[in-house]
């Protein structure tokens, strides 16, 4: 049985944030996706401490579809190792799940289907 998991990852320019969020979404591997307002990063790069702007890419899916989800962002990702982190749902009600099962199945066309909840 699917369950719902939030995959996460930081991308420090918008116009990317929102390609990556929509195309993951478009492609049928997230069946939701939230960039969130601008914050700053900070990071090692080498021994350098860096700090630039920054947005957060949450994606909703599946466990059955993270692992797919994930080389689809790295590749698209403009940093050679990006942030990906995957939290489980510790519970979720059994029409969002529905739905989101449904938004990210293999199959699906691009009629309506479940409306979310």
């Amino acid at each position: 049985m699917a369950n719902i998991v939030i995959a996460l990852t930081t991308v420090n320019d918008e116009s990317k944030a929102y390609e990556i969020a929509q195309g993951a979404v478009e492609a049928r591997l997230a069946a939701a996706a939230d960039v969130e307002a601008r914050m700053t990063l900070f990071y090692w790069n080498g021994d350098a401490l860096r700090h630039e702007r920054g947005y957060r890419v949450f994606f909703t899916t599946t466990t059955e579809g993270v692992a797919g989800l994930e080389a689809w962002v790295h590749e698209r990702h403009p940093h050679d190792v990006p942030q990906w982190i995957v939290l489980p749902a510790a519970a979720t009600s059994d029409q969002y799940l529905a739905w989101a099962v449904a938004e990210t199945s293999a199959g699906r066309q691009r009629t309506p289907g479940p409306v979310m909840p």
